[in-house]
């Protein structure tokens, strides 16, 4: 489940109206996330943009129950977060990015986070997006989830990843090319 493999975007009738069926019922079981908004209307605009539905199922598909946690009020897109309880169980172990990965002189994971995102259409949380996302539930209270590094940190050989412990949500830091098994990234969507 590490790689995303051929570039195709396309999803049958059936593999679409059971990832949106999916979708929905996430949707209705946590309204706390997007209050006030109508699945009907997210729904369409979905419909509309089918390739955002199968980023939607390579989220669904690698283990990060995408949801629904708002809507950007100036473009009207809605914003879809990857919500598992704890960090997508099929993006774990991998490193940052190509660099780290490349770094590493032995033990090399499958993949890296920047690079799976890509592949999937999708983009790593920010620290600001990571907090938001913890304003709805408790996540990764047992794991940890690489975020968009800022390239000053980067150029050093850095990279951030957040969890949530002890009531806190902690961010920290960690070579580029580190990997751990409790460790993957959570991706946004914008649709």
């Amino acid at each position: 489940m590490g790689k995303i493999k051929g570039n195709k975007t396309e999803l049958s009738l059936e593999q679409r109206e059971e990832i949106l069926g999916a979708l929905k019922a996430r949707f209705e079981k946590n309204i706390n996330r997007h209050k006030g908004l109508k699945w009907a209307n997210i729904e369409a605009r979905l419909l509309a943009q089918t390739e955002k539905i199968w980023s939607l199922q390579q989220m669904e598909n690698t283990g990060g129950e995408p949801d629904v946690v708002g809507q950007d009020e100036k473009s009207g897109e809605y914003i879809f977060y990857d919500c598992s309880t704890e960090s997508p169980n099929g993006r774990r172990s991998i490193c940052y990015d190509q660099a780290g990965l490349d770094s590493r002189k032995e033990h090399k994971p499958e993949n890296n986070a920047i690079d799976m995102a890509a592949a999937m259409g999708i983009e790593l949380l920010t620290e600001v997006q990571y907090r938001e996302l913890q304003k709805t539930g408790n996540f990764d209270t047992k794991t940890s989830s690489w975020l968009q590094t800022p390239s000053e940190i980067r150029k050093l050989g850095g990279a951030l990843f957040a969890e949530f412990r002890y009531g806190t949500v902690f961010m920290y830091h960690n070579g580029a090319q580190s990997y751990y098994g409790g460790r993957a990234f959570r991706g946004s969507l914008r649709v």
